[in-house]
């Protein structure tokens, strides 16, 4: 009998034990879920630029170019594109440079011309461009893959949309970014996915409504390999029914938008903001507070892409295709890509097989 009772107690302190435990635990993760919850204070559209569509017209870049010449324009022929950044409403958003939307018939395309002190981004979201360089560097960037060439010191380079018999026409993003002043003059470098190298990070599981596609950065414990010079995050993010929603932290104080791919959304809808339609670029605020964005679809197959990248304390001095800090060292490009020299020796000889083929076939519009 004494060995029952013994037992009955022993049970019943272990029962009490289980239940102060239980009620311990789920009350430290509510506290844990509310602060969480507490941190998560979402940035604010403060700027929104429509990206009017435009024909790009050609800019042929001959080498040596002239020292007194004036370089304008776009290097495109027959290019169509939707371009915010880097336009007259939209300058001067470190470190981005551009951004375009850029839809490729027969006959657009962006034969040789010359990079330096930028990163170039190109993304396919449908169909397929080709590139070829003066460094000797060729391919074939597949639908949603994405290359991130460093022009650094120089580079001249062809793209030619891919055109498929019955297929869409190519198009997809390219996105210019500056670069640190310490890496202007670096060697050019690529970093290359095809779609199927890029992660994705599934925030309700992989049957649920968001998609992150991480190009860049990090996101739910997802990492991309992509590994820019200077900080720079670059997702594609679907969602997938309206009302689908997703907090996206991002780094304290950089320079952060949002592009309208398809469908309509919220950003911070808490805060009261108003639905933002297609091609639609979107600034956001950057308070110190401000740990990340909200968006929310206000459609079905929204897609979105969030662009995040740390502000340059240096000047720009812009030239065409040359992006340096002042005006001094464009006058030094200049005078590099003129004589074939530090990173362009190759300019007055070099052609790319691939200019030269788009040209003979659809001239120089």
């Amino acid at each position: 009998m004494f060995k029952f009772t013994y037992l009955l107690s022993a049970l019943a302190a272990s029962f009490a034990c289980a239940v102060a435990y239980y009620h311990l635990y789920h009350s430290s993760n509510l506290v844990t879920s509310s602060e969480m919850a507490a941190a998560q204070v979402s940035r604010s559209v403060i700027k929104k630029v429509f990206a009017i569509e435009t024909s790009e017209a050609c800019i042929i870049f001959r080498s040596p170019v002239s020292l007194g010449s004036t370089l304008t324009g776009s290097q495109g022929v027959g290019a169509t594109v939707r371009r915010s950044i880097g336009t007259a409403g939209l300058r001067n958003l470190s470190p981005f440079l551009m951004l375009d939307h850029f839809h490729l018939a027969k006959g657009g395309g962006f034969p040789d011309h010359p990079h330096r002190g930028q990163a170039t981004v190109t993304y396919m979201i449908e169909g397929a461009s080709q590139h070829e360089d003066s460094e000797g560097h060729k391919g074939v960037i597949k639908t949603g893959g994405v290359q991130w060439m460093c022009a650094g010191r120089g580079v001249i380079h062809s793209e030619i949309p891919l055109h498929v018999e019955g297929a869409k026409n190519p198009n997809g993003l390219q996105l210019w970014v500056d670069l640190p002043k310490e890496h202007k003059m670096s060697k050019p470098s690529y970093q290359e996915l095809d779609a199927e190298e890029i992660p994705s990070a599934y925030p309700y599981g992989e049957d649920g409504d968001v998609r992150i596609k991480l190009i860049s950065g990090k996101s739910f414990g997802v990492e991309s390999p992509v590994r820019p010079l200077g900080g720079c995050w670059y997702m594609h993010i679907f969602l997938k029914k309206q009302g689908s929603r997703v907090f996206q932290d991002l780094p304290a104080g950089w320079t952060s938008f949002v592009y309208t791919l398809q469908g309509s959304v919220f950003v911070n809808k808490e805060g009261g903001e108003t639905v933002h339609e297609q091609y639609h670029t979107l600034v956001l605020s950057s308070a110190a507070n401000e740990t990340g964005v909200s968006i929310e679809a206000a459609s079905d197959d929204t897609e979105v892409v969030l662009i995040s990248g740390e502000p340059l304390d240096q000047g720009v001095v812009q030239y065409g295709p040359f992006v340096m800090t002042s005006e001094a060292e464009i006058r030094q490009t200049l005078r590099d890509y003129h004589y074939g020299q530090n990173g362009f020796e190759k300019a007055g000889t070099w052609k790319s097989d691939l200019g030269q083929q788009f040209l003979k076939e659809y001239g120089e519009h």
